[in-house]
């Protein structure tokens, strides 16, 4: 097997980003840009709630396809959880962050 069947037979075995997962990301690129709260424009553009919503993002945000898909986004996305992460364990243990 040459190099360029190697490569070709690995980016098949690795499942690509769905139409859904592209559209959160494009989303997340630039939701302030839609009228009303994020929550309203999640609901009419995804039907979903945003606790779903949520749980979606955050598991697209840790596959490499989305990595690779928009690294800023993705990189930004997982930067703004661990600190959201941080300050709530800051808060349960008393301390400030």
């Amino acid at each position: 097997m040459d190099a360029a069947n190697a490569l070709g037979g690995a980016a098949e075995a690795t499942p690509a980003l769905s139409d859904r997962d592209r559209e959160i990301l494009d989303f997340e690129r630039q939701w302030w840009k839609y009228a009303g709260a994020k929550e309203t424009a999640v609901r009419e553009k995804f039907d979903m709630s945003s606790t779903r919503y949520y749980q979606v993002l955050n598991a697209l945000i840790d596959r490499p396809e989305a990595l690779e898909a928009d690294p800023l986004l993705v990189r930004r996305l997982r930067r703004l959880r661990s600190a959201r992460q941080r300050q709530r364990s800051a808060r349960r243990l008393g301390f400030e962050v």
